[in-house]
């Protein structure tokens, strides 16, 4: 009987052994994180925000840049309903213009019937020149202070963008 009783004892002893270090490891982690791990952990975040930011600035640059060509496919759609109504197309200036604010405007107002098809937040100002008796181009320029990116298409539809696009 007493060997039984021995028998039962050693898997308990076993256990409080096992508890016992565990509890000890766990009194030693709850101290809290060292200055050196906080620091990485902080740096690795500053790393991932850092190419974030980056990438959603591409990505919201080159969505602007879409928007504004499908601006310029609409003015042009808008240049062929303007040559069958009145047997000319609408320009604003011989050779090349300035896209600014009020050039945008006016394109809304003869064109559109003054609809809201050139959005503000859109972050490009659009012109149309002439270039000739019955050709034009459609000139969009991005708003900012330097390095604007220009966007032309030409009336047959031919897209260019400019170098600091």
């Amino acid at each position: 009987m007493m060997e039984m009783k021995a028998h039962l004892r050693w898997p308990q002893t076993l256990f409080r052994l096992i508890r016992n270090s565990f509890t000890k490891i766990k009194t030693k982690s709850s101290l809290g994180f060292s200055l050196v791990e906080l620091l990485v952990v902080v740096a690795i975040i500053g790393i991932l925000s850092a190419v974030g930011v980056v990438s959603y600035s591409g990505y919201v640059s080159g969505a602007k840049q879409k928007s504004a060509q499908n601006v310029m496919q609409q003015i042009s759609l808008a240049q062929t309903e303007e040559y069958s109504n009145s047997g000319g197309y609408y320009t604003q200036d011989d050779g090349s213009c300035t896209p600014t604010s009020s050039t945008s405007d006016n394109i809304e107002t003869t064109l559109f019937g003054g609809g809201d098809q050139i959005p503000k937040d859109m972050g490009y100002e659009i012109c149309i020149a002439s270039t000739g008796s019955s050709n034009f181009i459609i000139i969009a320029q991005e708003i900012k202070s330097s390095k604007a990116c220009q966007l032309t298409l030409s009336r047959n539809g031919n897209f260019t963008r400019g170098d600091d696009c």
